[in-house]
């Protein structure tokens, strides 16, 4: 359903109006892809949020910045495909199922794996599109009809084929590791899914004594039950207080186990005594000391964090439990030193919520290296891809040098069962690390393939284990374009033109889809890479879920408008990369960031309505292109054409935040507070009917142009002000974000009438600026005098003056060349006159000098020349009055003021209100305006205020206790308010000033 009115209703109401919009896109398939389409391909898939997710702060930034750019190229005439998606969430669908079960006082254990799988996809069909539903609020331009999901049927034998392919090359293997360990989740977890939390811990120190007795050697570590575990002691090679004890053996407390003191190049001589204790199988750095040394790897841990036989009286402890019986047993024992407290950070699960514990476990691998070496090879070649900001680059290569292989398996039930299968028969009926396996397709290809080596009666069974989410997400930008099949998508839509996405992943995912790009399409998957900041809270904090201090953006929504919060996301967008700060009010659930943006909805929504009011009627299409004949329409047209010049230059460089500030002032400032108001009066039916034609050409016109080049930043209010600007019928398909996206008209570019017209507008800004100052009431109007020495000037606001007097009420304006004092110009021509003179009486000795050598010549004219000095020192000199006349000229050219022996009679000076603006100076008389008493007295009542507030404040903030006991935010409110305070006294000061 569409706008079938031909005008706006009073009030604009987002909720209505997003979802009719919404409904409208999707039923009419607006934003459905098609490959055969002409226009260059413009490709970006969605950046897939957990199915488990609800839509967060992180989500609303990212698609609004994806689905601005996706909906601009639309527009550009490009084939755009905005591709959604979301992702299966192993651990996270783990966490809350097993949480249902946990309260129904089962374990997915007793349910099994068959019935547990069947839960997971009945709580998606139910639950699962919470966050999909959620996207669409946000108005976001996809084709729904390609919705893909990283378990579905394609995305799966896309996954197969890619593991099959790389166990094939050699690429993955199985082998017993180091991994991340939660005990909650009773799984191996990524890097990604690892959080640090800074803590408040303890450092113990305690000794091993030499196993010849001669001595000891102290250690110190935060996790003390680890020591159960420990097969060495390592310290540095040059370290001079250890050299001699490298190679003799200490006697591990508590456990009677003889280990060797090492030498190894990774130990920090400078950290605690600098000697290390080593434990291979519960930390990384001692994981590969391990490896060098060939120390034994002694695993003490259970899977649910318990301890194990290997740990001696302390085995089926808990380990924060048996942390604490350790350190009583050292204590006991004699060989506790000291505790001290230590500040340190301690990797968390980021699904269990419980600190993930280092464990020796066998899992499958990715060997990184070529894969991650192939990714070298592209960005130092090509610059592949490419990174905005440039910076990230850097981050990008240093991650790919240092990447180790990767751990792909997850002890989970809900996601990609690796595709392993096991001849059990062979070890007992149960996967040991030593039982022979296949890897294969499909079930029928394991049984064949293990059939031929342990024959019919081989028992077989598959890896229970699945896939690292991550593993199905790195081929996300081309399997959900139908890879690994060669599809008119693939072909079309691949490489993606950008990947969107914040720099806390660039390391894990956006490396990993290079990775696996690189090495199954031979090319990168996306020609850019734009790399934008978080968004901050009020305080300038990330959010987090630790922190509690999220902002719900579908409260914002609710509130202010899916448009309003989207507009609001990009303007604030400094520069590419950029964090931007999202002021909130938590009390009220408010933001004046938001409300800033709704605000500017509003503007744009009444002035539209006004435009259509005065269009009787007609649409841009019927009014035709404007006939600018007046200086106001060619003015509006040029600052147009501008902004859309500049708006393609800045989103073309990924500068969105760059483009939605220069519309946002464009359509406030320019087209609603100025040109609309410079209209009015041609819109009157009694104008000129030439002149008020053009003027509804041009707002018809410019209005039409403002819609579509800001229906990428806020597509529902721009749809419903286009559907009725151009009066689609009930019946229309059409869409204003299908329709072409402005391109500018140079010729109507005007630089010159542009600075012609910041003159006017400044000038009027003033007048109306004074007369505020000067309490003139709104509907009163003013005698303005306008002075400047520029002929340039005068002539623009000459040329203007219609202007000014309109949207100023000036009632007479006088534009004059600046005034020059007339006694000042009087004493000018007398003190010239006298340098003059001198001047001659100069040339008169001169040439008397040179008749001085003539015989009886020169006699005479030495006595014409005394004769002449003696006179003309007698007139201008000798006497009191000329001098006093000579001396009061000179005082007067540095002063107006009149001497005492003028004549001119002396008179009031009017009351004058005075401002400038460039070179012009705006003077507004006073008196039969304002009552200068009246406005002179409420000044200093309200300066007397303000300064009592002032030094009340002041008093507050130089009370010691005041400043040390009060909250830091209450102290800075006394010092904003103090601020305020000040620059209002300094204001009316200057006020009070300008009346004396």
């Amino acid at each position: 359903m569409t706008a079938t009115t031909t005008n706006l209703p009073s009030l604009y109401e987002p909720s209505a109006t997003e979802a009719k919009w919404q409904k409208f896109w999707e039923d009419n398939q607006v934003y459905k892809a098609d490959p055969n389409r002409d226009g260059e391909s413009y490709c970006i898939v969605i950046p897939p949020p957990n199915v488990t997710g609800s839509l967060h702060m992180g989500h609303a930034f990212d698609n609004s910045l994806i689905d601005t750019l996706v909906r601009y190229h639309r527009m550009c005439g490009r084939n755009a495909l905005y591709l959604p998606g979301t992702d299966h969430a192993s651990i996270a669908v783990h966490t809350i199922l097993e949480k249902q079960l946990a309260a129904e006082g089962k374990t997915r254990y007793e349910l099994g794996r068959e019935k547990f799988l069947e839960r997971a996809k009945q709580w998606k069909t139910q639950s699962g599109g919470t966050i999909v539903n959620q996207l669409r609020r946000l108005g976001v331009s996809t084709d729904w009809s390609r919705e893909r999901f990283t378990l579905d049927n394609g995305l799966s034998k896309a996954v197969l084929y890619a593991f099959n392919s790389l166990y094939n090359e050699g690429l993955i293997y199985r082998g017993k590791y180091l991994v991340n360990w939660c005990p909650a989740s009773q799984s191996a977890v990524s890097d990604v899914e690892v959080e640090s939390k800074e803590v408040d811990g303890n450092l113990w120190h305690f000794r091993y004594p030499l196993s010849d007795g001669s001595g000891y050697v102290e250690v110190a570590t935060t996790r003390p039950e680890t020591m159960l575990g420990d097969t060495g002691v390592a310290v540095n090679p040059s370290d001079e207080r250890y050299k001699h004890l490298i190679g003799k053996t200490l006697m591990l407390p508590i456990m009677n186990r003889e280990i060797p003191i090492i030498a190894d190049e990774l130990v920090d001589p400078t950290f605690g005594t600098g000697c290390v204790k080593v434990t291979p199988a519960h930390d990384a750095n001692d994981f590969e000391m391990g490896k060098r040394h060939n120390l034994p790897f002694i695993n003490i841990m259970n899977k649910d964090g318990s301890l194990n036989e290997n740990a001696g009286e302390f085995q089926g402890q808990d380990r924060f439990v048996a942390r604490k019986n350790v350190v009583a047993r050292l204590e006991a024992d004699g060989v506790l030193v000291k505790v001290e407290d230590y500040k340190h950070s301690v990797p968390y699960s980021d699904r269990g919520k419980v600190p993930v514990e280092p464990l020796l476990s066998t899992q499958w691998f990715v060997k990184i290296r070529p894969m991650a070496d192939r990714c070298l090879e592209f960005l130092e070649k090509e610059n592949s891809p490419h990174f905005v900001p440039e910076r990230w680059t850097k981050v990008y290569r240093d991650w790919l040098v240092k990447l180790k292989d990767w751990c792909i398996s997850r002890q989970l039930w809900w996601g990609h069962q690796i595709p392993a299968w096991y001849a059990v028969s062979e070890t007992g009926g149960e996967i040991a690390d030593n039982t022979p396996f296949v890897v294969a397709s499909s079930d029928a290809e394991a049984r064949e393939k293990l059939v031929a080596q342990f024959g019919e009666n081989v028992q077989i069974e598959r890896d229970p284990d699945v896939l690292d989410t991550w593993f199905s997400s790195g081929l996300w930008p081309f399997s959900t374009l139908g890879w690994p099949e060669e599809t008119a998508d693939l072909k079309t839509y691949y490489p993606n033109s950008v990947l969107v996405t914040g720099f806390d992943i660039i390391f894990f995912w956006v490396a990993r889809m290079t990775m696996m790009a690189g090495h199954f399409t031979g090319q990168m998957p996306f020609k850019d890479v734009y790399i934008h900041g978080l968004v901050l809270d009020e305080k300038g904090k990330k959010m987090s879920k630790t922190a509690n201090n999220g902002i719900d953006p579908l409260i914002l929504m609710d509130k202010y408008g899916t448009d309003a919060l989207r507009y609001t996301l990009i303007k604030e967008v400094a520069g590419a990369g950029q964090d931007i700060r999202l002021e909130y009010d938590r009390k009220k659930n408010e933001s004046s960031s938001v409300e800033a943006s709704r605000n500017f909805a509003n503007k744009l929504w009444n002035a539209a309505r006004f435009v259509m009011i005065n269009l009787d009627g007609q649409t841009p299409q019927q009014l035709g292109v404007p006939e600018a004949t007046e200086l106001s329409d060619q003015w509006i047209l040029s600052r147009f054409n501008q902004v859309v010049q500049q708006s393609h230059i800045y989103m073309d460089r990924y500068g969105l935040g760059e483009t939605a500030k220069a519309l946002y002032e464009f359509i406030w400032g320019d087209f609603c507070d100025w040109y609309i108001e410079l209209v009015k009066s041609r819109l009157q039916n009694k104008a000129d009917a030439a002149s008020r034609k053009a003027a509804q050409q041009t707002l018809a016109y410019v209005l039409e142009g403002i819609l579509k080049l800001l229906s990428p930043f806020m597509p529902h209010i721009t749809e419903e002000i286009w559907h009725t600007l151009t009066q689609q019928g009930a019946d229309s398909k059409q869409s204003l974000s299908c329709q072409r996206y402005p391109e500018a008209d140079t010729k109507l570019v005007n630089p010159e009438l542009e600075s012609q017209f910041e003159l006017l507008i400044g000038t009027i800004r003033t007048i109306r600026n004074l007369r505020a100052e000067a309490d003139v009431k709104p509907g009163a109007k003013v005698t303005t005098n306008l002075q400047t020495d520029s002929d340039r000037e005068r002539q623009i606001l000459t040329s203007g003056q219609s202007y000014i007097k309109d949207l100023a009420k000036v009632e007479n304006l006088t534009i004059a060349e600046g005034q020059k004092s007339p006694a000042k110009s009087s004493n000018w021509r007398k003190i010239l006159a006298i340098i003059f003179s001198l001047f001659l009486v100069r040339i008169a000795f001169a040439i008397s000098n040179a008749m001085g050598s003539i015989p009886i010549v020169g006699n005479f004219f030495e006595i014409v020349g005394f004769l002449y000095a003696t006179w003309f020192i007698s007139r201008n000199l000798i006497s009191a009055q000329s001098r006093q006349k000579v001396w009061a000229q000179v005082s007067q050219i540095t002063s107006a003021e009149p001497t005492p022996e003028s004549k001119e009679p002396q008179t009031t000076p009017e009351k004058v209100i005075a401002g400038v603006v460039g070179t012009v100076q705006v003077l507004i008389p006073l008196d039969g305006v304002v009552d200068i008493a009246a406005l002179r007295a409420k000044l200093e009542k309200s300066l007397s205020k303000v300064e009592n507030e002032a030094q009340s404040l002041t008093g507050r903030l130089n009370n010691p206790k005041f400043v040390d006991k009060a909250p830091a935010e209450v102290v800075q409110g006394v010092r904003d308010a103090l601020a305020e305070a000040e620059k209002q006294r300094e204001i009316l000061r200057a006020r009070l000033q300008t009346l004396s």
